[in-house]
């Protein structure tokens, strides 16, 4: 959390605000925020005490990172904010063509809130940024992260034709919503996997986005059990799947995201309305809305699944 249609939600709501702004100034709060971001020259992880993407961050590293974003950040203009799966960017452009990113990464409680100039501190601000739009005129970008598992780096470009994504996020497939997702490769790599489907709906390797949430809620949708392997998924049921997962993404994100607490907020800081549509996730000993049994809370890797027993059998 946030899942794809939280952070999608982020993005639709920064893009008029960010698109062909120019950054007049940065001021790095707390370098813990930046453990992502690498400084011209180095290697990631180079530097003893850096912390990786941990929480982490040696004095030194934090004060290089602060030095470097803050540097590279002042006075470059902003393109249009993408995302892919869970990751957000917006392009820097230096010339005619950006080469490297603002890369964002929401982790469990991060926020990018516009305000302002002049209204009051958020809290958790750990990074903030004012920038100049030609027509919105100027601005505050606040990144707040309460538990500091999100972060904020500029990142190198790469080739993921078509178009470019940022380096740390090469790794990860395409999301359902993106217009070159490969419906018969997903359907077909689903089928031939013998995990079960809610871990392969969490592959970030397989299809992006997908979190503990809305895997739930797909696969409440497409009645199937956590557990079932892919390999027991007919063609037309894997199909289903997907069908569902889009569905479910779309009505996430007409109603603004999900929010259980002050955690997830969309960039004015109000929070989304799709906990009150959930049929699965968070309903733990609640009747099921198609049948009445009561939802199943299971442990599942540190987290928890939630199904129904009757329309969700494992078979």
């Amino acid at each position: 959390m946030p899942e794809l249609p939280e952070v999608e939600v982020v993005r639709a709501g920064l893009a008029p605000a960010v698109t062909g702004a120019r950054v007049l100034g940065v001021e790095v709060m707390d370098a813990r925020a930046l453990k992502r971001h690498t400084p011209l020259g180095e290697v990631p992880g180079s530097r003893p005490g850096e912390g990786g993407h941990g929480r982490t961050l040696s004095l030194e590293a934090g004060r290089s990172r602060a030095a470097d974003f803050e540097r590279r950040m002042t006075g470059s203009v902003l393109a249009a904010p993408l995302r892919r799966g869970k990751f957000l960017w917006i392009p820097v452009a230096g010339g005619s063509e950006p080469t490297s990113a603002l890369l964002a990464h929401l982790g469990m409680s991060g926020q990018l809130l516009l305000r302002a100039t002049d209204a009051a501190d958020d809290r958790h601000v750990r990074i903030r940024t004012w920038i100049e739009h030609p027509e919105h005129g100027e601005l505050r970008l606040d990144f707040a992260d309460q538990r500091l598992f999100g972060s904020l780096a500029i990142d190198a470009l790469v080739a993921a034709a078509p178009g470019t994504i940022p380096a740390q996020a090469a790794h990860i497939a395409r999301d359902p919503l993106d217009e070159h997702f490969d419906d018969e490769a997903f359907v077909a790599a689903l089928r031939s996997r013998s995990v079960g489907a809610k871990k392969l709906l969490l592959d970030q390797r397989l299809v992006s986005g997908v979190g503990n949430i809305y895997a739930d809620e797909t696969l409440w949708r497409a009645r199937v059990h956590p557990d079932t392997p892919g390999t027991s998924l007919s063609q037309r049921g894997a199909v289903t799947l997907l069908h569902h997962m889009r569905e479910v993404f779309a009505q996430a994100l007409a109603e603004g995201g999900t929010s259980f607490d002050e955690q997830y907020v969309n960039v004015n800081g109000q929070a989304g309305y799709f906990a009150h549509s959930l049929n699965a996730y968070g309903r733990g000993g609640e009747a099921c809305p198609r049948c009445g049994t009561l939802i199943k809370r299971v442990p599942f890797g540190g987290r928890s699944s939630h199904f129904c027993p009757k329309c969700q059998r494992k078979r």
